[in-house]
């Protein structure tokens, strides 16, 4: 039996926030990692700058056009208030953004760093010369895969939106459940990229996923962390890939 499986639950917990962490130490200890982490990586770091730096300039210039203006104090706290709010908006909606459009991008990468993490794990050689075709191949899969993750994400944001419609409790309870659907994503996102080289359904995915409940929540919260650090953020999706398999390694499933 696996070390992991007899602890008790707080330390399973622990153990699950701790190791999308301890994963940047994997990594460092394993360099032919890299080559399949630096290509999103610069592709995701070049995207959301260009979004942050448009959006934040159009999200300003709408605000300011139908902001009063004046001369006198109050409407200079006025401006400072609404600076501050506009960075806040930015910032969350570069937090969801990233968690979705990044994933989307790097999942080509993302298949084949889950494969090799896994290779390292069980001492095996990878006997498999690159091929572009094959990339392209199980690419496009890794592709098709994620839209309809995503898509399930974002169904379920927007009917949680719906909880809006309920006074005061609809809203009190909308951020709890937002943030509790986007831990549940994060973590099938990450170990779906092995569940999916097992041909696992969905269901049998979210049945391993619930085996472990205080683990896998442990694990998502701690990337639901790495996400809402400026800039740390973009390591979030290696470390959720690698996390991951280690994680399934730890307790056998591999």
């Amino acid at each position: 039996m696996s070390e992991i499986v007899t602890k008790n639950p707080v330390s399973k917990f622990v153990h699950g926030f701790l190791c999308p962490f301890r994963s940047f130490g994997f990594i460092r200890r394993n360099p032919v990692l890299y080559k399949f982490i630096i290509t999103p990586l610069l592709i995701n770091i070049i995207t959301f700058s260009l979004v942050i730096y448009f959006g934040m300039g159009s999200f300003f210039d709408l605000v300011m056009s139908r902001l009063p203006q004046g001369d006198a104090w109050y409407w200079l706290v006025l401006h400072y208030f609404v600076v501050a709010v506009a960075i806040l908006v930015v910032l969350v909606l570069v937090f969801f953004t990233f968690a979705v459009v990044g994933s989307l991008i790097s999942s080509p990468f993302n298949d084949i760093l889950s494969e090799r993490t896994e290779m390292l794990l069980m001492g095996k050689e990878s006997d498999q010369a690159f091929s572009f075709t094959v990339f392209v191949s199980d690419g496009w899969r890794a592709l098709v895969l994620e839209s309809k993750k995503i898509g399930v994400f974002l169904v379920g944001m927007c009917v949680l939106l719906l909880l809006h419609l309920i006074p005061i409790v609809g809203s009190a309870l909308y951020p709890l459940l937002s943030v509790g659907w986007t831990i549940f994503f994060l973590v099938t996102e990450y170990t779906g990229y092995v569940f999916s080289r097992k041909r696992y359904d969905f269901p049998t995915q979210r049945q391993k996923v619930f085996q472990h409940f205080t683990l896998m929540s442990g694990f998502g919260i701690g990337l639901f962390c790495v996400l809402a650090i400026p800039f740390f953020q973009f390591l979030c999706i290696p470390l959720g890939v690698v996390g991951a398999v280690r994680l399934l390694h730890e307790l056998g499933e591999l």
